[in-house]
């Protein structure tokens, strides 16, 4: 799975995402754009999922007519020693999302638990 990594999150985190082809923003040339271009292009290079830390990209744009997903990470900041303990959970919400959806890690389900 095509995975766009924002720039707002460290570049190792695309080596954390097994089973992923993650990318980052800087890697793809795309540092200056705006989220809604970012989107496009991202849809266009066939990424099926924008990883980001931009807790109100869902409010900015019109996510649902997009042919990406969007996993939105909720950590105490975005140092890979608050973010590793989350990549579990990021792999699966990457598994999970759809196209023009928006899925938060840690999720409630994440927090849940196990049976």
């Amino acid at each position: 799975m095509r995975v766009l990594i924002d720039e707002s999150l460290p570049r190792q985190l695309a080596r954390e995402l097994s089973g992923c082809e993650g990318r980052t923003v800087q890697q793809q040339g795309w540092s200056s754009l705006e989220n809604g271009e970012l989107l496009r292009r991202a849809a266009e290079h066939g990424f099926l999922v924008f990883l980001t830390a931009d807790q109100g990209i869902e409010y900015q744009q019109n996510l649902a007519g997009l042919a990406v997903g969007v996993v939105i990470i909720r950590a105490v900041s975005n140092r890979m020693e608050h973010l590793r303990p989350l990549v579990g959970a990021m792999i699966e919400a990457i598994a999970a999302v759809r196209k023009g959806e928006v899925v938060r890690v840690p999720s409630d389900l994440s927090r849940r638990p196990p049976d």
